[in-house]
């Protein structure tokens, strides 16, 4: 059985807006820092989300790559946050579990996308 690429980018996209979603929420009403301004919360954590946007949703392999790339440091944020603050644990595995998808989602669309592309099938 082989699975078509499209569900894979399907997953990249799912990954890529709950990431997003998630992030908006969770400073601005789930949780919002009681030391830092919320603006400025939100512009280091979804500005890097934003940059391969455009090319993610024209399906650009490029963009996907870039988006995986850039999941990475989210992964690594969920990871260190679920490990220090009890009380955000659920947010920061949501941030894993949608990192990870979109990773997955896009790394395997590259794979199998780029194959039709190419001609090969190494």
């Amino acid at each position: 059985m082989i699975i078509k690429p499209i569900y894979y980018y399907a997953v990249a996209l799912t990954g890529f807006f709950g990431l997003f979603a998630l992030l908006m929420l969770w400073h601005t009403v789930l949780a919002p820092s009681a030391t830092f301004p919320i603006a400025l919360v939100l512009l280091i954590t979804v500005t890097p989300l934003l940059l391969p946007m455009r090319g993610l949703l024209d399906r650009k392999l490029k963009s996907c790559a870039w988006a995986a790339y850039i999941s990475l440091i989210y992964f690594v944020h969920g990871s260190a946050e679920a490990y220090i603050n009890a009380d955000g644990r659920l947010y920061a595995a949501l941030e894993i579990l949608l990192s990870l998808m979109l990773f997955l989602g896009a790394s395997l669309y590259i794979r199998f996308a780029g194959t039709r592309f190419t001609g090969t099938h190494s």
